[in-house]
């Protein structure tokens, strides 16, 4: 009895320690749901997670897709984030539908899992469900995922087949969603502070570039230093190759490209003061709008405009716009490119456009300094200039003389001084054409302005163009620095452009141009110069013949001869000759510290006689070296140094001691035998063996005309 009682005992025990033992498929789930626990330990990253857990799920759960949906408070719409395995068409990550349209909806209401063994029976979903049958889904398992802070989601599993999940199945996928809950929980946190770290990081980003941008617009007042400040801060910021500057140029009513800055060189097809055409370019049509504007490849495809077709060369793809706008106008626009598609946002755009507004502010004042700069350097140049002239330049105070050759003279003068027209001042040299031209910008309207003047034979052919039209610094060797032209020194004043006989072939056109245009470009520079200028020129050389000889441009010619004023000769002129002699007799005896008071009558009449070559110039010096030797109240000429005075009406003199006597003596007697005839074959040309225009340019020289 003792024995039975004693099996029974063991059998009990037996079957006891039997029932306390887990099953296989149970120590399955256990292990599945640490190594569920490690794989969320590892993750961050959602998709790599599923990745890893779905096939560690398989060997306790049938499934052949596993999602995650997640509920999105501001849309309040399930938005499908997650999807492992399979290769779903209808269903696929980033699909959002409402709450009430989808039974990851229903289980996030409601907090309870949905099962259905045949999703195709479920009528209250119809869209969702037409979704899955034609994606061959049909057993569906959907659990909460919830944390005991908030509710997130749903974690669902499916099947092509229809298909029973057994309550230990539901059950270990519920353990899995609420570890899953947790692990989705902490990624959405990590997610939502690394782009709240972001956010602060960009906006730090953008305080720091706002920042940079103010330093470098208080600190710099050059345009090119400033932009290069400007493109190097917003690149940090803002990922881009190409940088560039257009201001509005209000004379061509265009803008041009005031600065560039290309990272890594580019293919140079886009250069400085290249034209950008209003309405066919991005930057045009920014500047007309007046607000930001991006465009991609396909809208710069769209613009005809050979702007745009150089920067698609340059490998451009996409382009960000802003304008400079100031209180009461538009200068330009600041624009970025980048070799990259959809290269900026609408963000970049809103954050250039405050950057515009200071650099704007920034430009403007530039634009001021430089044209102040501009202003002063002229002022400066005109200064040193003036003072040299009144230095060294200016030899008369006043025109001396009484002769009808002369009043003739003034009455034209007064005739064309107030008008703008171009003086053209033929004569001798020494004649006083300076002097002329000098009663001409005093009696006009510019008065108030600059008399420039500049000698045309006096400074080399290489460097003539510098001097009239200026040149830009490393226009050539030897320029340092931008050097102000003599046309723009004369703007709104008189130019004076002596022995312009003297200007080279290759000159005289661009010459020709200013006085059509009244416009020009410095050596060296793209961008053209618009003046005011009255232009008054003199020669002693026979413009006509020089033209006949092909050595001057007839147009030239003709745009210069618009009014021309002969200067008489000191010969043809000689009753003025005492009162000039008076003038620097008193000129020079004031400088040296001397006191004359009278000339010998016959000194006066051999000065009266001689025929004066060197015209007023000459006797100038004459009378100085005169006032210089005398030692008393009387001046004492030198005239035995004088060469012998005319005998005759045209000036001879008996015995000619000199070879331009003689040469008039001859061109003289061989007019006379021949009755003042020139040309022909009895005229004194062909007496002479030379051309008629050759002898009447002798005359004209030698101060030969026929008596009355």
């Amino acid at each position: 009895m003792l024995f039975w009682w004693t099996m029974a005992d063991a059998e009990t025990t037996a079957l006891a320690a039997q029932a306390a033992e887990p099953s296989a498929a149970t120590l399955r789930q256990f292990e599945t749901l640490l190594e569920v626990s490690e794989s969320i330990a590892h993750h961050r990253d959602l998709g790599a997670l599923f990745h890893d857990l779905a096939p560690r799920l398989h060997r306790v759960v049938q499934f052949d897709y596993l999602n995650l949906v997640l509920h999105n408070p501001e849309s309040n719409l399930m938005r499908l984030h997650i999807l492992e395995t399979g290769q779903p068409h209808q269903i696929h990550p980033g699909m959002e539908l409402p709450v009430n349209a989808t039974p990851s909806g229903l289980v996030f209401e409601t907090q309870q899992p949905y099962i259905s063994s045949d999703i195709l029976q479920e009528t209250r979903f119809p869209d969702f469900v037409e979704r899955l049958r034609k994606d061959s889904i049909r057993g569906v398992s959907i659990l909460p995922l919830t944390t005991a802070q908030r509710r997130i989601g749903a974690l669902g599993f499916g099947r092509r087949l229809a298909h029973s999940y057994t309550e230990a199945e539901i059950e270990f996928m519920q353990r899995v969603a609420s570890l899953v809950a947790v692990a989705v929980d902490n990624a959405l946190n990590f997610q939502s502070s690394q782009a709240y770290q972001q956010q602060l990081a960009q906006e730090r980003d953008h305080l720091r570039l706002l920042l940079e941008v103010n330093n470098a617009v208080v600190s710099n007042l050059d345009i090119r230093t400033l932009f290069r400040a400007i493109a190097t801060a917003v690149r940090r910021v803002i990922q881009h190759e190409f940088t560039s500057l257009a201001l509005y140029d209000a004379d061509s009513n265009t803008m041009r490209v005031q600065a560039l800055d290309y990272m890594g060189g580019g293919r140079g097809f886009i250069r400085e003061e290249m034209i950008v055409p209003m309405g066919k370019s991005p930057a045009g049509r920014c500047y007309q709008e007046r607000k930001p504007r991006v465009a991609g490849y396909a809208e710069l495809e769209g613009y005809d405009s050979d702007l745009v077709r150089l920067l698609l060369g340059e490998g451009v793809r996409s382009v960000c716009c802003v304008p400079l706008v100031t209180r009461d106008r538009v200068l330009g626009t600041l624009n970025l490119a980048s070799i990259h598609d959809n290269a900026f946002s609408q963000q970049d755009a809103n954050l250039m456009g405050e950057v515009a507004s200071q650099v704007a502010i920034a430009v403007e004042n530039a634009l001021a300094y430089k044209e102040i700069a501009a202003l002063k350097n002229k002022l400066a140049e005109e200064k040193l200039y003036l003072e040299d002239e009144i230095r060294s330049e200016l030899n008369f105070e006043e025109i001396i003389g009484e002769s009808a050759p002369l009043k003739h003279v003034l009455k034209q003068v007064e005739t064309v001084a107030p008008t703008d027209s171009t003086v053209l001042i033929l004569g001798e040299t020494g004649t006083g054409k300076e002097l002329i031209a000098r009663a001409l910008h005093d009696l006009s309207q510019r008065r108030e302005r600059t008399f420039v003047k500049i000698n045309c034979a006096a400074i080399p052919t290489g460097l003539l163009e510098s001097e009239l039209f200026g040149h830009e610094r490393g226009a050539f060797t030897g320029a340092i620095a931008q050097k102000l032209g003599r046309f723009e020194l004369a703007d709104k004043g008189t130019l004076f452009l002596d022995e312009v006989g003297d200007i080279p072939p290759e000159l005289q056109p661009k010459l020709l141009r200013v006085l059509q245009e009244q416009e020009f470009e410095r050596l060296g520079a793209t961008r053209t110069i618009r003046i005011d200028v009255r232009l008054v020129v003199a020669t002693n050389r026979d413009l006509a013949q020089l033209v006949e000889d092909r050595q001057f441009r007839s147009d030239l010619y003709y745009r210069l001869n618009v009014f021309p004023i002969q200067m008489p000769a000191l010969r043809e002129r000689r009753e003025d000759i005492p009162l000039l002699v008076r003038y620097f007799v008193q000129k020079y005896s004031r400088r040296m510290n001397k006191r004359i008071e009278s000339i010998f009558a016959e000194d006066m009449e051999a000065l009266t006689r001689y025929h004066w070559p060197g015209n007023i110039r000459e006797l100038e010096n004459w009378i100085e070296r005169a006032v210089i030797v005398s030692a008393g109240p009387v001046l004492r000429v030198p005239v035995a140094e004088l060469k012998a005075p005319p005998g005759s009406s045209v000036g001879q003199s008996a015995h000619p001691t000199t070879l331009e006597e003689a040469e008039r003596q001859a061109i003289v007697s061989a007019l006379r035998e021949t009755g003042w005839v020139l040309a022909g074959p009895r005229g004194a040309a062909q007496r002479l063996g030379m051309k008629r225009t050759t002898l009447q340019s002798r005359m004209r020289k030698l101060g030969i005309a026929r008596p009355q």
